[in-house]
């Protein structure tokens, strides 16, 4: 694993958006979001400014901010063409952007400093659905899910503002041997293997996390993802 230098990297752009009308009957997404100027609060649940249309399964402590490599964006050019979607960070509903960062290098538990704030990294991102409509391709969220180009979340343990420009930078890695990529290659490879799972549940792991883990290891078999992935009933 090739970790960021201890200097950090520079952040891109810090991004927010607002819920509105979405692409389905009665719903709404937040996930277009745009970059901001100037200093940023980041508080207890994320950027001022920033909202989640379902807090049921976004947004929350452990969701408070969303960052997603545009190292990846490349990748995305290359397979599905020049979208006006990936012309500028902001495409996968990410509120911080950056280079030199990704799921290979950035490990579960790190902290990280950026401006007066300090962050957790609390999970990988399962896509949802709403990509799918995004980007106008019918399996963008299992796209995102396989490749493992997913980005991360971060609780947020100190407040504070920061700017675009300002750098982030590593403070602490208490779990070395978990970079993010060994952690959802658990969940997308649909692992049932006893001790891989048993492993994994010795990390402080969120509480849905948890629980999907505990009952893959107790049932033997692998949860349904129609609902998330595709936005209908699982069965």
């Amino acid at each position: 694993m090739n970790a960021p230098s201890p200097h950090g990297v520079r952040v891109r752009a810090l991004l927010t958006g607002v819920a509105v009308p979405y692409s389905r009957p009665g719903k709404r997404s937040a996930i277009a979001k745009t970059p901001r100027a100037g200093k940023v609060y980041i508080g207890p649940l994320g950027l001022e400014g920033d909202e989640q249309a379902d807090t049921r399964v976004h947004g929350g402590v452990d969701k408070a901010v969303h960052h997603y490599p545009f190292d990846h964006y490349a990748a995305w050019r290359a397979e599905l063409g020049d979208s006006p979607v990936l012309a500028e960070p902001g495409a996968f509903g990410e509120n911080i952007s950056t280079r030199g960062m990704d799921e290979s290098n950035v490990c579960l538990g790190d902290r990280w400093t950026l401006g007066d704030a300090v962050l957790e990294v609390s999970q990988g991102r399962q896509p949802c659905w709403k990509l799918n409509d995004r980007f106008g391709v019918p399996d963008m969220a299992r796209r995102v899910q396989d490749t493992g180009r997913t980005g991360w979340y971060y609780r947020v343990l100190q407040a504070g503002a920061a700017s675009a420009g300002d750098e982030i930078a590593l403070m602490e890695r208490p779990f070395p041997d978990w970079p993010l990529n060994r952690l959802m290659r658990l969940l997308a490879e649909r692992v049932l293997d006893a001790g891989r799972l048993e492993e994994a549940l010795e990390l402080p792991l969120v509480p849905s996390w948890r629980k999907l883990l505990e009952r893959r290891l107790a049932s033997g078999r692998v949860e349904d993802w129609k609902k998330r992935i595709e936005g209908r009933p699982a069965g």
